[in-house]
This record gives C-alpha cells, structure tokens and sequence, in this order.
C-alpha cells in the first residue's frame, strides 16, 4: 500500500551520524566516571532523546550529569559532523522517487532542531527538508518510544496515523511507529535485524525502499 505520508527518522537513516554520535557519548560518559563502550552506547541509547540518557544514568549508576552534559555533547557531536558527516548512501534516490510520485514526507527525530539542522545542511539534504516538515523530540512532551512524536508529525501534515509510513533503524524507533499505529520499515544496514524484528518489513539497501513503499 502506497502511504500518504512517509517520516524518516533522521539518524542513520537519512544522515550516517550514529558512529560519530555514540563514540562521542560513550567517551563522555566514560570521563563522567560510566564507564560506556561505543557498542554500550549503541544498545542503550540509540534511537534515544539525551532525557533519556539522564535517566538511565541515574537509573544505572546513581550519577547524576552534570548540567553542562549536554552542551559538551553537542559541541563534539557538531564537530563531528562538520568534520566527516555523510548523507547515508541511497537516501537522496529515495527523496527523488518520493517527489517523482507525489508522496509527501517528513522528518521525525530524537535530536533537537538544531542538531537535526547541522546535519542536513552537512549532507546537503537542508533543501529537502523545510521547517514545515521538521519534527523533533522537542516539539513534544516524551520522545521515543512514545508515539507523540510521529503523531504529531502526522496530525501537523494532515494525515491519518493508519496511512503513514515511518523509515526507523532503532528498536526505539519502531516502538514509537507501532504505538502510534504507523506501518513501519526498519533500516538495518546498521543494526542487528533481531533489534528491529517488531518493524513490519526490514531493509538494508535504501535502494529496496521505494518497492517497499510501492511507490
């Protein structure tokens, strides 16, 4: 079925950025005195708001971060990708096909608007992607897993959560999609297939997602 509405998740889906934001996190975390490996960060907070790392944190080590952590980890996550960021491969024949064939998307993301900004104006995807169509955790009140924010993603674009279709590579990712009653295609190129078995379908060429959508 062909979707009204297709949301890309924006990490490692739309912009290759989680290598260079879990080694970030996990050497800071590490200096913090939470000793985290770069496949520690991929399995616990992937796909996760940086609320979300707060909490398990204290949850975990009874630390409490200190209040500049999340400024420090956007300075080195920025530089990062300034750095070396790339578009993930495939993704801009994807927004082609998409635009050939009249099919509207967006963008729903566990990172901040700014965040979400530097990386598409790095990877050249910025014109792709007006304010509009730009959703992130920030807009809502919990971000993933909960479904808030593709449904309000969906109900800002005027569409019925049922004919949506959400492109996520986090188990995070495609809670939220599920809860919010989306079809949901998990990206596996990245992560192990058994993280993402809940997604309706599973891919890892960006080539095979336009079939997928039946576009």
């Amino acid at each position: 079925m062909k979707p009204d509405l297709v949301l890309f998740d924006n990490d490692g889906v739309l912009v290759d950025s989680e290598p260079i934001a879990n080694r970030a996190l996990a050497g800071l975390l590490t200096e913090l005195g939470v000793p985290t490996t770069y496949e520690d960060s991929l399995r616990d907070y992937l796909g996760g708001t940086m609320a979300r790392v707060h909490a398990m944190v204290a949850q975990r080590a009874g630390i409490t971060l200190p209040a500049d952590f999340d400024h420090v980890y956007h300075e080195r996550v920025f530089a990062g990708f300034r750095a070396e960021l790339q578009a993930v491969v495939g993704v801009a024949a994807v927004l082609d096909r998409l635009d050939a064939t009249g099919v509207p998307y967006c963008l729903a993301s566990s990172g901040t608007h700014e965040r979400i900004r530097i990386a598409l104006t790095r990877t050249a995807l910025i014109g792709r992607f007006p304010d509009p169509v730009v959703f992130s955790s920030q807009d809502v009140a919990q971000g993933k897993p909960a479904p808030d924010l593709f449904l309000h993603a969906a109900a800002t674009m005027g569409v019925d959560p049922a004919r949506c279709a959400v492109v996520e590579d986090s188990p995070l990712g495609v809670a939220a999609a599920r809860a919010a009653g989306m079809t949901v295609y998990g990206y596996c190129a990245m992560t192990p297939p058994e993280r993402l078995a809940d997604a309706d379908a599973l891919f890892k060429d960006m080539a095979d997602l336009p079939d997928l959508l039946d576009l």
